[in-house]
């Protein structure tokens, strides 16, 4: 008896003795935080876990091994940290983020944005303001200090972007601390127009709605923030944006009915899996951020908002960073979905997170929106 269980034993350290050795947790290109580990003077200390046999040594730490896992504490101490782990000539190593600075922020964006630019073209009016759909956003802002990022078509029926007047450019520039400003895609139909288009049919879209913006409200309003429409792009189509200026991308990512990732451009399943509990990730590679949406709140009725909200703000690795998106035609009563409670869903939203210490915030400013204390 005793035999065989030394036999199985030798058996079981062999085959841990050929494990490639991997660093499991956390993920290359994660966003860690002061919920991710315990914030001390010199830095924020997490916890490392991986895959491999043999000593394991991580930042030149020895790790915890037992089974053919192991585990070890790193001290985070800058924007980027570098974590590598190593057992003899096996090596393997991954670069995490610090958010140093996070705080409870939140951000509302709106999509599919083109109609209150056709209305304040056609209209001439005095103010940008005087169009209802942005007097209301006025009234949000200056209710609760809200920050709305609007994504703009570049054309729709009967209007694009080049007849909009450059007459109101010193009013878009006064509020430019409330007001972005950024492409989304040439138009709203076909749908997923650029899942499989090539990174040249994305830039030139994407040049072509930010010259006009540039031309008729000035380059104060714009910022390296987007969401593309339907969220799908290519790498090679992300990795052009990127070299354009766009340092952040939003989207679901989540999947569908079927299993398959939605809203999530061209990321893989491990990732959508990882970023669907996250607020944020860095493919490290395309020097790249991305950002989840919280909630689609023409999806959800008042009462579901404020469920699906406080579902969302109890898990801290969700929380930091709220993401309140709506779409811009769901506003209108001529259109075939509208919704008669869309400023109350709005308002239900940004209610909620004010009530709660969430502070308004772009996601270009400082690290995604948090900026450091005054004076460091």
């Amino acid at each position: 008896m005793l035999h065989r269980m030394a036999a199985a034993a030798a058996l079981l350290a062999a085959a841990l003795w050929g494990q490639p050795l991997k660093i499991t947790e956390p993920p290359d290109g994660a966003i860690l935080n002061r919920h991710d580990g315990v914030t001390t003077p010199e830095g924020l200390r997490v916890t490392v876990r991986g895959e491999g046999s043999g000593s394991v040594r991580v930042n030149g730490v020895a790790a915890r091994s037992a089974g053919g896992r192991w585990e070890a504490q790193v001290l985070l101490t800058r924007l980027e940290n570098r974590i590598v782990a190593e057992s003899g000539a096996a090596r393997d190593a991954i670069t995490v983020l610090w958010d140093r600075d996070s705080r409870p922020r939140y951000r509302v964006s709106i999509d599919d944005n083109i109609w209150f630019l056709r209305d304040i073209a056609r209209k001439r009016y005095d103010s940008i303001f005087d169009n209802p759909f942005m007097a209301f956003w006025r009234e949000m802002h200056r209710k609760y200090g809200a920050k709305v990022h609007f994504n703009i078509y570049y054309e729709t029926e009967g209007f694009d972007l080049s007849q909009m007047p450059d007459r109101y450019k010193d009013e878009w520039r006064r509020n430019a601390d409330w007001i972005r400003l950024s492409f989304h895609a040439r138009a709203n139909d076909p749908d997923r127009p650029y899942l499989e288009a090539p990174a040249e049919q994305v830039i030139r879209d994407y040049r072509r709605v930010t010259a006009e913006i540039l031309r008729f409200a000035g380059k104060e309003v714009l910022g390296p923030v987007t969401t593309i429409h339907w969220g799908e792009a290519t790498r090679e189509a992300c990795q052009a944006l990127r070299k354009e200026g766009i340092r952040v991308l939003a989207g679901y990512f989540e999947f569908d009915p079927r299993g398959r990732p939605r809203v999530s451009y061209y990321l893989p399943e491990e990732r959508v899996r990882y970023l669907s509990g996250r607020d944020y990730w860095k493919d490290t590679q395309l020097d790249l951020l991305f950002v989840r949406h919280d909630i689609v709140l023409n999806s959800f009725t008042p009462p579901q908002i404020l469920e699906r909200l406080e579902r969302i703000g109890a898990d801290p690795h969700q929380a930091e960073v709220m993401e309140l998106m709506i779409h811009e035609q769901y506003f209108y009563p001529d259109y075939r979905a509208y919704e008669p409670d869309y400023k109350q869903r709005v308002e239900t939203a940004i209610r909620w997170a004010t009530e709660r210490g969430y502070r308004p915030a772009f996601f270009g400013d400082g690290f995604l929106g948090a900026t450091p204390p005054a004076g460091r």
